[in-house]
């Protein structure tokens, strides 16, 4: 295979067809039609400075010399990662499966009941384990579930602790440190105090708003909570629990010893350690808090016939409705790992959960035996899985870090004379022998050994009164698919259901849906990436450090800019990251009063929401009548704001789907005021090689790892959202107090240093495979196909808005406004019809009410752009009948739509038109037809009745 061969494979029209689809577009060579597209003034003077693509051949080879280099060590540190065991069920056939990994967020939820079934069963889970009857769809790691859930309180607070300026939050100074580090960082903007200590000795006054603790705590003690939650809630106060999901098999749920938010990670739950992400996070509460809850809950509804449907429900807090008054800004989670983690249990059931627990607990106990009986002191009372071991007179922690190592172990080091250890669901007799020998050794004694069959007469040592007593997991899902064959089956039923990029094209503007190719994918199952912890010694890490500081330099190279952040675990944390790297640096200039972000009304809506997280107050710039930022208006507010101005946030090609011809006018302007500029990376794919962020004179941008450079969406996550800045920056890039990474002044937003590193690997092979001129080729491949769908519709649907000389960028706005007149028919109505032709539909409603936001992608071949274009003249047609009359007003197909098999099958059909028409309307569909299970959802009886768990069914 050529070095070209990949980007072949990656680009969807082939050579032959591009000549055709110029003549529709009415231009003679894609770079002319680039030229017509992208700015002169803004385009870069010299090509990608990276390397040609490799063969996918030589990348294979490359990537596993790569991992070899990441040691083998067995890990035993514990602190919120832990080894697990995936099912290979799982893994097989949904972690490693297309029809899974390149869903979609379920905004559509007829084509997605699948993963939305996958997805309540997961908050089932969370219910179940931490007994409350509210969980959430995950969110993106255990700290910023302790953040959100500390913002979430603070927002909720009462009328009177408003008017005391109740600023104040306690926390356990027995959190992990990422868990606190993160709780700070999201503090210091909102104005809120931490107050860090010892729970059993904090006086709660008038000034506390809420706690937080961890259970089992960080160092590995079980404390009984009961009756500080009863202080705390004599002070008004509400409690946070950071709660281990699977100790809860065994312990007492936090809502029943008076807890009010219960949060913490799921990556016990068979996620792969991974370097340290993705896994998914929980947020579990009490139904007072059901409107406040941070993220997207899945419920269950009706659709028009009555059937139970599944539907993300209560979206009040959607950025795109609730904009600058939004509580969080939380966009993607990590709902992939949030469906493993839900299958985990599913296949295991209650008892194997219950088990697994047991096994774990009763390891830690044999072992804490085995080493009190040398001499050590273990100075936990009561454990689940951690034991804190203090060193005898003559043992030094680093005489046991020496005999570990060798024998390729790690350990947790917390001083020179105290270690922790933490077992898991992988933890052999081999490997607790081992141990024993390496604490026997280092204090020169003999050590027993133990055997498995020893286990039976392990008795468990928790504490009488915090022994779980309530049961869980009763649900007919979690008692039914324990064979492999069943499982395999209740995947694949699901994943029958789904409508994914495996499929089909799924043309949302907005949010890049690429091909994901499987070259790309391998490495993510090998252990040598997932197996590894995120504290594990740099030496042993080699690999990853490699592909991250390689990764890190071709993203700077791609966006001009000085440094990288990796940390960022979404887009919408991105542009968090990035706001709050310009807040630091004012603050380290004395500019602190700068608070004030201009935000063009077309903007993505996590922009408000991150800009009021940063702690940063919001000015909307209006759009002219072409879409472009007002720059009347932007010079007016940006002189009106010149002595507090902090930043302009700006998306680029605009979200209107154009490049905006006065980018560097305005940035200028946004500099000359004092303020920085933000560069929403949201729409990179129709930058890469032609023109760049620093180039159009951006200080800082966040990049979508999981749109641009071919990560998965997941269903709605795991997302990668890295942040560049030029070097004025650099020393305010994100940082972690246990693994020295980014800034000398910089804070940490995730839980791990790299965020979701496991999942770097996927941009890291696309551009090493891509090259410099394959990346760029690709980006003029993607304005090529918007180009094209826009000339083949443009007649039949208006396109609200074009560059100066009638292009658009990689995207387009299909005006539907229109239809509604005379056939009221909205764009929702088109969207839904789609699926009947087989399509997701695009993005819908956004950043303009009554429009579709088209975006194909460079990946898309002609077939299937023409494929599209046919289905969008088709229902065009469908329209023109009912404004014509030809078709009835509400009883036609696209107020029906979609139809299922059970409708057209059905020996009643009441309808003013065929069956024929309602399910084969083109001729494509008799040889491939996808059916939905539901019909049209009812939302508002879903958030009207809301259930969000098997339980309630």
């Amino acid at each position: 295979m050529g070095k070209d061969e990949f980007v072949k494979r990656h680009n969807g029209p082939r050579q032959s067809e591009v000549e055709k689809m110029l003549k529709v577009i009415g231009t003679s060579s894609i770079d002319g039609l680039i030229d017509e597209t992208v700015p002169a003034s803004i385009r870069l003077k010299q090509p990608l400075n990276l390397p040609e693509g490799m063969s996918e051949f030589q990348y294979m080879k490359h990537i596993k010399e790569i991992a070899s280099k990441n040691k083998k060590f067995r890990t035993f540190i514990g602190m919120g990662y832990y080894s697990t065991i995936t099912p290979n069920v799982i893994l097989r056939n949904i972690f490693e499966n297309p029809g899974w990994y390149t869903a979609y967020t379920p905004y559509q939820a007829e084509i997605s009941q699948g993963r939305l079934e996958a997805v309540l069963n997961f908050q089932t889970v969370i219910s179940d384990l931490t007994g409350f009857p509210i969980a959430n769809a995950s969110l993106l790691d255990e700290a910023t579930a302790a953040a959100e859930a500390m913002l979430m309180l603070f927002n909720s607070r009462s009328r009177d602790a408003v008017k005391k300026n109740a600023n104040k939050f306690f926390v356990s100074r027995r959190l992990f440190p990422q868990t606190i580090d993160v709780l700070k960082t999201r503090a210091e903007p909102m104005g809120i105090e931490l107050l860090i200590g010892c729970h059993d000795e904090f006086k709660f006054d008038e000034k506390t708003f809420g706690s937080i603790v961890q259970y089992p705590a960080g160092h590995g003690e079980i404390y009984d909570y009961t009756e500080f939650v009863k202080k705390s809630h004599t002070g008004n106060c509400p409690v946070v629990v950071v709660a281990d999901i699977l100790s809860l098999a065994l312990l007492t749920p936090p809502a029943e010893f008076g807890a009010d938010v219960a949060v913490g990670s799921t990556q016990r739950l068979g996620i792969p350690l991974s370097y340290g992400g993705p896994s998914a996070a929980y947020f579990a509460t009490k139904e007072e808090f059901k409107r406040s809850i941070p993220g997207r809950i899945i419920g269950i509804s009706v659709d028009a016939q009555g059937n139970k449907a599944f539907r993300m429900a209560i979206q009040t807090r959607e950025q795109h409705i609730k904009r600058e008054k939004a509580t969080s800004n939380i966009c993607t989670s990590q709902v992939l790992l949030a469906v493993m983690a839900g299958m985990y249990a599913v296949y295991h059931g209650k008892c194997g959960i219950k088990k697994i627990a047991e096994k774990i607990h009763k390891k830690t106990s044999l072992l804490n035996s085995e080493i009190t009986k040398l001499g050590y002191t273990q100075e936990n009372e009561d454990f689940f899985d951690t034991l804190r071991i203090t060193m005898p007179s003559g043992v030094s922690a680093d005489e046991i870090k020496k005999n570990a190592l060798a024998q390729k172990i790690n350990l947790y080091y917390a001083d020179e004379k105290t270690i922790w250890l933490s077992l898991d669901e992988a933890t052999t007799a081999e490997e607790i022998n081992t141990l024993i020998e390496i604490f026997a050794k280092s204090a020169k004694r003999t050590p027993s050994k133990i055997e498995c069959s020893m286990l039976n007469s392990v008795k468990e040592t928790l504490p009488n009164e915090l022994i779980r007593k309530s049961s869980f997991l009763e649900n007919e899902v979690f008692n039914s698919f324990h064979s492999e064959t069943e499982m395999m089956r209740y995947i694949k039923k699901l994943e029958n259901k789904d409508l994914a990029l495996n499929r089909t094209m799924i043309p949302l503007g907005s949010c890049t849906m690429k091909l994901n190719a499987a070259t790309e994918m391998l490495a993510l199952s090998w252990d040598e990436f997932g197996n590894v912890h995120p504290f594990a010694p740099a030496e042993q890490t080699e690999g990853y450090n490699i592909l991250i500081k390689e990764l890190e330099k071709d993203l700077c190279e791609i966006t001009g800019f000085a440094a990288i952040s990796l940390q960022p675990n979404s887009g919408a944390q991105g542009e968090y990251a990035g706001l709050m790297v310009i807040r630091h640096y004012l603050k380290a200039k004395g500019q602190s009063n700068r608070n004030i972000v201009l935000i063009p009304a077309s903007a993505h809506g996590t922009n408000p929401a991150s800009a009021v997280m940063a702690g940063m107050q919001v000015v909307v710039v209006k759009c002219d009548a072409q879409g472009n930022i007002d720059t009347n208006d932007l010079k007016e507010q940006a002189t009106k704001h010149k002595d507090n101005l902090a930043a302009l946030m700006v998306t680029y090609p605009s979200t209107h789907g154009v490049f905006e011809e006065s980018i560097i006018e305005i940035n200028n302007i946004i500099h000359q005021n004092g303020g920085q500029v933000y560069m929403d990376g949201a729409n990179m794919n129709a930058q890469v090689g032609l023109t760049s962020p620093a180039t159009i004179g951006a200080d800082v941008c966040h990049l979508n790892l999981h749109k641009t450079f071919a990560i998965p969406h997941g269903g709605g996550g795991p997302g990668v959202g890295p942040i560049g800045v030029a070097k004025h920056l650099v020393e305010f890039l994100p940082s972690h107090s246990v693994v020295k990474v980014g800034g000398e002044k910089g804070h940490a937003v995730s839980a791990s240093p790299y965020g979701s590193a496991l999942v770097l690997t996927i941009s890291y092979a696309y551009i090493k495979m891509m090259g410099g001129k394959g990346l760029t080729e690709a980006t003029k491949y993607a304005i090529l196909n918007a180009n094209y769908i826009k000339s083949k519709l443009e007649k039949y649907y208006p396109i609200l808005y074009t560059g100066t000389k009638g292009r658009v960028a990689h995207e387009m706005i299909l005006d539907c406004n229109s239809f509604k007149k005379d056939g009221h028919i909205e764009a929702i109505d088109i969207a839904k019809r789609l699926m009947d032709y087989g399509f997701h539909a695009p993005t819908v409603a956004f950043p303009v009410h009554g429009t579709l936001m088209v975006e194909p992608t460079e990946s898309e071949p002609l077939a299937e752009l023409d494929r599209f274009c046919e289905a969008m003249l088709s229902i065009r047609n469908e329209i023109d009948e009912i404004e014509k009359g030809t078709a009835d007003i509400t009883d036609n197909v696209i107020k029906n739509s979609p139809h299922t098999v059970n409708v057209v099958a059905n020996s009643e059909w009441n309808h003013k038109y065929s069956r024929e028409k309602a399910a084969f309307p083109v001729k494509g569909l008799h040889n491939d037809k996808y059916w939905t299970v539901v019909s049209r959802i009812d939302d508002a009886f879903g958030d009207r009745n809301l259930v969000c768990t098997c339980s309630n069914q």
